[in-house]
């Protein structure tokens, strides 16, 4: 069975799976914006934006108010710790592999920059 925290995570990757909703993200990270300010900036349908939209709020990377007849829209970040967390032992391992790779160079060819500094 999967858990609730599992649950969301999940959605945060599904969403996370379409450029357009990552370009959405980007643009909320900057501030708050209408759904037409956010419609205008893609190529696609109001409605096919609205749908993306949708997506993030389910995976509850974006909040919606009302503000007179316009929905406003506004980036939650903190859903984005999960995918860190999860990245965060890749980055390890490859930080890891490219510092071997490094020692494994410097072994093999001496350590180019201690040869510039000795110039």
């Amino acid at each position: 069975m999967v858990s609730r925290a599992e649950a969301g995570q999940d959605a945060v990757f599904a969403a996370l799976a379409s450029p357009l909703r990552r370009q959405l993200l980007d643009l909320l990270r900057a501030g708050e914006r209408n759904a037409g300010e956010l419609a205008a900036a893609f190529d696609v349908s109001r409605p096919a934006v609205s749908q993306h939209l949708a997506v993030l709020q389910h995976a509850d990377l974006v909040a919606e108010r009302k503000s007179g007849r316009h929905r406003v829209y506004a980036l939650r970040a903190a859903p984005l710790r999960s995918v860190g967390d999860w990245l965060g032992p890749y980055e390890d391992f490859w930080t890891e592999r490219l510092d071997a790779l490094g020692r494994h160079l410097r072994g093999r060819h001496g350590d180019p920059a201690a040869e510039e500094r000795g110039r």
